[in-house]
């Protein structure tokens, strides 16, 4: 651990990105986790002992034991992510401690990276790469390494909140035709030209599909076995939320041959990846880099300071998390 300042009433579970932790550091003593690897959990159940407001990650559980080992002065769990699962928001209002998250300032790096796996996914780019490094011999050839183009190719989002609508924008370069599965459909403004459909319809039409939906308890496996099989023989899924797609049904689609590829940029036991699916030649696989650019990793950090700032100075969080906004 490395302490920032004297008097601990603020955690920091993971290191921030450059310049962020002097922003909280300017108005509050904190102490920050001096790695890039989640806290043991004793050791995390410890360390929060005694704050008043924690910075966590997706891989900080927070629950009633976190919550009663922090004690009656916590104020604010600030997520440093979009998502919140780890967080057991009921266990949160019982105690009166404010929730909030950093949506809105992730949107294009992680759209960019899901257009960057989806490429690399029908262009079979990790195959050809790992051909190269191997040594095997290779020579241009008609049939070598064969991708699939996207224009005029039937784009499938799941989840059009911010991430799938940027993911729509940038799909109209390629020319591909877009539609999209929310729990309710958007008013056409908003749609940018993408056509609303039922689940079981989206997925017999998605050539491709990216999945953007949050993870809930609606959304988890809600890609299985049964739903993969609904998608066009041949068809390519990018995954950009864990635990939606279940990765062992994906592995065996692959496997089978029934989907061309598959990339998947996080993991539902992270970071643990299945076997099944590091075996397969055609799945992209990245480690969870979908917000990974220097600006946005510190625009998150800095939404997180912001929220934890404005409770600690008796306002409200600057994008909070309530079940009644997790819902929508």
């Amino acid at each position: 651990m490395t302490q920032l300042s004297s008097l601990p009433p603020v955690l920091v579970t993971r290191r921030l990105a450059p310049g962020v932790a002097e922003r909280l550091t300017a108005h509050h003593a904190a102490t920050c986790h001096d790695t890039d690897l989640p806290m043991a959990r004793g050791d995390l159940l410890a360390a929060v002992r005694g704050r008043s407001a924690v910075i966590t990650t997706l891989d900080d559980v927070v629950d009633g034991e976190f919550l009663d080992a922090a004690g009656p002065g916590l104020r604010i769990v600030a997520n440093h992510a979009v998502g919140h699962h780890n967080i057991d928001l009921a266990a949160c209002a019982e105690r009166g401690v404010q929730v909030s998250n950093t949506p809105g300032v992730l949107t294009a790096a992680t759209a960019d990276m899901a257009w960057a796996l989806l490429l690399a996914a029908t262009r079979r780019l990790g195959e050809g790469e790992r051909w190269l490094r191997s040594g095997r011999p290779w020579a241009w050839a008609p049939n070598f390494l064969l991708g699939l183009e996207l224009a005029g190719t039937p784009l499938g989002i799941l989840g059009m909140g911010r991430i799938g609508q940027a993911v729509a924008r940038r799909a109209q370069a390629f020319d591909m035709p877009v539609a999209y599965h929310n729990r309710r459909e958007l008013p056409p403004g908003e749609a940018d030209g993408a056509t609303w459909l039922p689940l079981d319809d989206l997925l017999a039409r998605s050539a491709v599909l990216v999945v953007t939906c949050p993870l809930s308890a609606a959304t988890r496996h809600l890609l299985d076995a049964r739903r993969l099989d609904r998608l066009p023989p041949g068809a390519v899924v990018v995954s950009m939320t864990a635990g939606v797609v279940d990765e062992l049904a994906l592995a065996a689609a692959l496997e089978s041959g029934a989907l061309f590829a598959a990339a998947v940029d996080n993991f539902e036991r992270e970071p643990e990846v299945p076997s099944a699916l590091l075996a397969q030649e055609r799945a992209v696989l990245a480690p969870h880099l979908g917000s990974a650019t220097v600006r946005t990793r510190q625009a998150m950090g800095g939404l997180a300071v912001d929220n934890v700032l404005a409770v600690l100075a008796g306002g409200a969080p600057v994008t909070p998390v309530t079940a009644v906004t997790a819902a929508r």
